[in-house]
């Protein structure tokens, strides 16, 4: 059913409570729910009526009657106009409440798994400044804010250095301070900003794909190291070196600065050369002892101290005992495969990035672990009756899909081999209980732990284990 415009203005109305996808939750006086963002529950808002469907309703807030005791004031000035972190009116430890009953409620409404021994959420040990990469977008026609629309201001610059407006390609927000990632990276994304609009240099306009600068990437390690990728929409080298030039003599400190030229309709790079400028090819990161290559398309977790938490529990749901065969799938760079290596007799990697087996073949090789293969391709193809009789009958499954979980294909897999135990780490609980439905036949869930890696934001990370039911 197709959504229905409205200028329907709700009084008086109580928000109760927080929904799966961050959105806050009240009801009209007819009982219809509606969504609402940025709310907080507790509060008694006015609400104007945006969108309305058959049961539920889309709103936004007008006016704040009576705020909730629970709520705090946003430390970041794009707060409500930017698509990140969306829940910084709310004190962290209700985060942590609200994103522990989202895992129970997808286990139970979509798994119909009853009674999942839910343990504690792990909070993430920074609330801020815990990423290690950020994307933004150059964009010459940036968003225009409302205040800056009721003040009728003059728009002098019309450039943006930014994150895109949710559900708005077209649309990028300018951005001054982000509290996500530590510094250099607000210092670059600035002087970058600053040095392409005083040189004139063209920012891309998203609609009609014309511009030279557009995107910047920057990610960093916990080891003080620091990766800079500059994507540019055409080439242009005496422009290009002159930005890349300034950007490594004005933060000495970057270990890799890197550039793309992307003239394709989308953003991704992942089907693109990246070519290095000055330093190396790639950054690295520690955990555990263990070091890991990160090139500029590599996946590593973006919360990293948090991410030692969660491989940690990884490791001890499997509970290895030194001469199990573990199967790693979907396993990006390696880094659960290699966390887990010295405590198997041998771990079998599956990915089906090309780039990322390459990373995880040159992380083995460079902290001398020999017990750990890797195989890229798309896994339903890969994990087949032919790769497990070469590769051995697993006593332990980690399965860490992307959000959409795992393929139907994969699932019948496991079902035909019927490892002892599964471990499912999961970013998506909702995909990740359908797909442990799937299994709740043969398996039983005997532990669930969620991970918070995404402060002031409604996602999860969630951990599961599955153990072979007529084992137990």
């Amino acid at each position: 059913m197709a959504r229905k415009k409205t200028n329907l203005l709700l009084k008086n109305i109580k928000i109760t409570g927080l929904a799966a996808e961050g959105k806050a939750i009240a009801h009209s006086d007819d009982g219809k729910i509606i969504f609402v963002p940025f709310a907080v529950p507790g509060s008694t808002v006015d609400i104007r009526v945006i969108r309305k469907q058959r049961n539920f309703m889309e709103g936004t807030i007008t006016n704040v009657i009576e705020s909730s005791p629970l709520a705090v004031k946003p430390f970041c000035e794009h707060f409500g106009v930017c698509g990140g972190c969306k829940w910084q009116n709310l004190p962290y430890e209700e985060q942590l409440k609200y994103k522990q009953q989202q895992v129970m409620e997808q286990l139970e409404r979509i798994g119909k798994l009853k009674d999942s021994p839910l343990q504690p959420i792990l909070g993430s040990l920074k609330a801020i400044e815990y990423r290690n990469k950020l994307e933004y977008t150059f964009s010459n026609k940036r968003w225009i804010t409302q205040e800056e629309v009721d003040n009728n201001a003059t728009i002098e610059n019309s450039n943006a250095l930014g994150f895109h407006i949710p559900k708005l390609f077209d649309k990028v927000l300018d951005i001054n301070t982000c509290y996500l990632q530590p510094e250099p990276s607000n210092s670059i994304r600035l002087a970058v900003k600053k040095f392409a609009f005083e040189k004139g240099y063209e920012f891309f306009d998203i609609r009609n794909k014309s511009g030279f600068l557009r995107n910047l990437m920057i990610r960093n390690t916990t080891t003080g190291e620091v990766m800079v990728v500059a994507i540019f929409f055409y080439e242009d080298k005496e422009k290009r070196e002159a930005l890349l030039d300034f950007i490594q003599q004005s933060f000495p400190e970057i270990t890799s600065l890197m550039y793309v030229i992307n003239s394709k309709l989308n953003d991704s790079i992942n089907d693109q050369d990246v070519l290095p400028y000055k330093g190396k090819d790639h950054i690295t990161e520690t955990m555990d002892s263990i070091r890991f290559r990160i090139g500029p398309k590599s996946f590593y977790q973006t919360n990293p101290e948090q991410a030692f938490r969660l491989y940690q529990k990884t490791l001890e749901f499997a509970s290895l005992k030194g001469d199990d065969l573990v199967y790693d799938l979907y396993t990006g760079t390696g880094t659960i495969a290699l966390f887990v290596a010295r405590h198997c007799k041998k771990v079998v990697g599956i990915e089906y990035i090309e780039e990322a087996i390459i990373d995880a073949k040159l992380n083995a090789k460079e902290n001398g672990i020999d017990n750990a293969v890797f195989y890229a391709g798309d896994m339903k193809d890969v994990l087949n009756s032919n790769f497990v009789e070469q590769n051995g009958c697993p006593d332990v499954v980690i399965l860490d899909p992307p959000r959409a979980g795992v393929h139907q294909d994969v699932i019948q897999t496991l079902i035909n081999i019927l490892p002892e135990r599964i471990v499912y780490v999961s970013c998506n609980p909702a995909t990740q209980a359908r797909d442990i439905s799937l299994l709740s036949e043969h398996y039983t869930i005997t532990k669930v732990q969620p991970v918070d890696m995404f402060p002031h934001t409604h996602h999860v990370e969630n951990i599961v284990l599955l153990e072979l039911a007529n084992k137990l």
